[in-house]
């Protein structure tokens, strides 16, 4: 039942893993596994487990991508334009 549980949370880690920062790809892995866990244990099943391994995955990647925001601030330029740079120190 193990196997197939994580066969799932690798194969959501590996689709939502491409051009992403070294946060997001952990948080998406940790995520999957995590989420494919908890969703077979609760469910015991492997659409449970799938269910858990794409939320987690989502929710993973939500949260990497947040790390990679932190120190970085939303300037704004004369024209209007919007544009995030790192904020000063």
């Amino acid at each position: 039942m193990k196997a197939p549980i994580f066969a799932v949370a690798a194969a959501s880690a590996l689709f939502l893993a491409g051009c992403e920062t070294q946060n997001q790809t952990t948080g998406t892995a940790v995520g999957a596994a995590t989420g494919a866990a908890i969703g077979g244990l609760t469910s015991g099943s492997l659409a449970g487990a799938a269910v858990g391994a794409a939320t987690g995955a989502a929710a993973g990647n939500l949260i990497g991508r947040a790390a990679d925001e932190r120190n970085m601030c939303i300037y704004q330029d004369s024209a209007g334009n919007r544009y995030k740079a790192a904020c000063p120190a």
